[in-house]
Parts: C-alpha cells; structure tokens; sequence
C-alpha cells in the first residue's frame, strides 16, 4: 500500500520536474564557455597581429621608397635605417628585414627595390582552442608576421633652374623675395640654397646640400646633378677672326664699330654656323632667323633695341681675357626662340664652358629684357636674376638657365607652368630619384 502511495506522490513531482527549466542557461553556458573563452581569445590575438602587421606593413613600405629613391650602392642601409625608425631593427629579438634590388618584382618592371621585414610575436590566449604558432619565443610559443614592399625609380624632376655650383658657391640664393615667381619651375643646387622671405614660389626645390626655404617642396641631400650641355662645345668652329676683336669704344676718341658689328633691321649672316669677331651691337631693332652666331672675344649689346629671331642661337666663345666681355648687355629686348633640330636643337644663348673670365650676369632678364625659348647655359657665370622670363613671341613656353651660381631678386619670374621644352626639342636636366611604391 506504501508503495502505491509514493507512486502516487512520485508522479507529480517527476513531471514538475521535467517541466521546471530553472538553472538551464547555465548548463548551457557551462557547455558554451569554453567555446566562447576561445573565440574571444582569438579575436583579440587577431587584432594584435593585424596591428602589429600594419606596423610592419608601414615600416615595409617606407623602407622601400627609401631604398629606391637612395638609388645608389648603400640603398640596403638607407632601408634598413628607416625600418628602424619604425621600431623595427634588424637582427634584434626577431625582426629581419631583407632588402633587394633587382631589374623585376611584382608589380614592378624597372628599377625594382624590395624589402620583406619579418617578427615573431608571442602567442597568450590562442593557445586556449589549441593553436601553437609555428615558432618558438623561448619558452613560450609564438607566430611569425610577415610584410613586403615593393618599390622602383620614377622619373626624377625637370629643373629649368640648375645651379652647377663648381666654383663651390651657395647654387641659388634669394634674400627677401616676396614676389619672385618662379611658377611650375623646379630648382637644382649642386651645393646648398637659400631662400629667405619667400619659397620663390618653384615647385620643387632640391639641393645637394641643404634646401633652405627654396621650394614649395624642399629637398636636401640630392644626388648632385652633372653638367649635361657641355659636350655641345663640340659644335663650336674654330675661331677665324685672326686675332682682331673689335670692342665697342670706351672712350670718346676710341674708333667705333666696324658697320659689320652694328647690327639692324633684317640681317642675313649666312646659314648653318657663322662667326662674328668681337663686340656686336644693335643700332636698330632687328631680325636675325635660321643661323647659330658664334661671338668670338665679344658681347652682345642690345643697346636699347630688340633682337628677334627664330631658329637662332648664340654663342660666346674665345679666351680668357680680361679685355673682352662673353655676354648678353644693354637695354632692350633678347626675343629668341632656339632651334628645334640640329646640333643646337633648344639651345638660344650658350657661353663656351671654357670660359671662365667676364661671364658674370648683374641683370639678367632685366637688361636685356628676356623673352626667350630654349635654353641659357652659362656654366661658370654669377648671375644675378632681376627681370621676368616670357617665352619668345615666335616661340612656345620653355626655358632653362643653367649656371655656377644664381641670386633671385624680388622681381625675378619665370612662368613655366606649362613647359614644352619637349616640343622644342630641348631635354631638360634632371636629377635626383624618387622611389614610388608600386606592389
């Protein structure tokens, strides 16, 4: 009897049971926590090594653009520097960085710098769900992160100012300039540049020493850019003036000019080559086209007048004689455009590069006024830059000076915002390297 009773009294309390879900969630969260103990493990493990990638994926990419733009026999340490510089030293703890260069790479074609930085990172709440690395931090086990960057050599800058600075002076200076404007221009200094008051508005300024305010962009430490006009001189003709100079009079009683070397209205020199013997000098505006002049021991004196030409460059060459002056003078206006074929192809006004007496320029663009395409190579003069550079009236707008050294007054422009020296068959110089990450 007793034991029916009990079943009687079981039953109810077996079904209340098993309808009663009380303390059922923490069943199911007892059953669930390592799963989720896990996951929360990995993703914040996850998010370290992502981080911790990206640091390494930065300093790869940085190290790269290094290398390429050193460009030279030590570009392995110049990425490894920068590695560094992103907490990344090679060879302490379980960083490496490897640099190469090599004619191909992913992504790269030319000019190929690569650099593959690796660092073993510990592993901590991972190993919960039974992932162990594949190395060994000491004791402990750890992952290794891997980044790579692939870098090349893009084109280096255009300058139309370069300063050859082999006499060793500062290259470019300008001293409280607000409105100089040297406008789509980029700038070159073998040694250093200096520019107070006013960037001069150029693009880029490089130099190989120290930029100092030159440029919208400043760039020291420049690969120095070598003289890339000089072999021109080869063109230059004997000289077959046998021995006499004429020279504009110094004083009242001095014999002026001979009538060949005053020059005016439209003049036929001849073709091809032609040399002139000593000071010439304009009496009158005049037309000069189709001929390289070569200017043997003297100036040109605009005295007031305008020069224009297409097709037409101008020499100076000779000795180095204190007697005879081997430039452009006077007032007036140097209107020119370079020839765009041929041996003097984009060059308007060339000093000799062996010429290194009376070459200096006090007033250039000034007196003469210059408006002129192509190029003014004065390899070893001390220019002074005043005036404003427009293209010639016959031309299109490219213009390059080339000098030992320049100052740039408060005047001083030269509008190059759209250059075509291409168009006119002048290569402009150019320098430096500039890495450009490519993979």
């Amino acid at each position: 009897m007793f034991a029916g009773v009990h079943k009687i009294f079981a039953l109810p309390r077996l079904r209340a049971f098993a309808r009663d879900e009380s303390g059922a969630s923490i069943i199911v969260i007892g059953l669930s926590l390592p799963v989720i103990i896990g996951a929360m493990a990995l993703a914040a493990e996850l998010s370290y090594w992502q981080q911790h990638h990206r640091a390494l994926q930065n300093a790869a990419d940085a190290a790269a653009i290094a290398a390429a733009t050193n460009n030279g026999s030590n570009y392995a340490s110049e990425a490894k520097a920068v590695a560094t510089l992103y907490g990344f030293h090679d060879g302490t703890g379980h960083v490496q960085v490897t640099v190469a260069s090599s004619a191909t790479a992913p992504g790269c074609t030319a000019n190929c710098y690569s650099v593959t930085i690796s660092d073993a990172v510990p592993l901590y709440l991972s190993s919960v769900i039974g992932y162990q690395g594949n190395t060994a931090i000491g004791n402990q086990r750890g992952t290794t992160l891997t980044a790579s960057a692939v870098a090349t050599v893009n084109p280096a800058y255009s300058y139309c100012v370069l300063a050859l600075a082999g006499s060793g002076a500062q290259g470019i200076t300008s001293n409280g300039a607000p409105k100089a404007d040297l406008q789509g221009c980029n700038t070159m200094s073998n040694t250093g540049a200096t520019c107070h008051g006013h960037n001069l508005n150029a693009n880029v300024g490089d130099a190989a020493g120290t930029d100092d305010g030159c440029g919208i962009q400043q760039n020291s430490n420049a690969p120095t850019v070598s003289d890339p006009y000089a072999g021109h001189a080869a063109n230059i003709p004997a000289d077959s003036c046998n021995g006499t100079y004429p020279q504009e009079p110094a004083k009242k009683k001095d014999p002026p000019l001979p009538a060949d070397n005053q020059w005016s209205g439209s003049m036929n020199l001849g073709t091809g080559t032609v040399v002139v013997c000593g000071d010439q000098q304009l009496v009158g505006n005049t037309v000069l086209n189709n001929t390289v002049v070569v200017i043997e021991n003297g100036q040109l004196d605009t005295n007031g007048y305008t020069l224009q030409g297409s097709n037409l460059t101008i020499v100076f060459s000779g000795a180095n004689n204190a007697s005879y002056q081997h430039i452009p003078s006077g007032g007036g206006t140097i209107d020119i455009s370079a020839p765009t074929s041929g041996d003097w192809s984009g060059v308007a006004i060339y000093q000799d590069p062996s010429l290194t007496t009376n070459v200096d320029i006090s007033a250039a663009g000034n007196s003469p006024t210059w408006d002129i395409t192509g190029l003014v190579y004065l390899p070893h003069s001390s220019v002074t830059f005043s005036g404003a550079v427009n293209k010639s009236s016959n031309g299109t707008e490219c213009f390059v000076i080339v000098v030992d050294n320049i100052t740039i007054n408060g005047t001083g422009s030269i509008f190059a915002h759209d250059n075509n020296c291409s168009a006119t068959g002048l290569t402009m110089p150019r320098g430096g390297s500039r890495g450009t990450l490519v993979n």
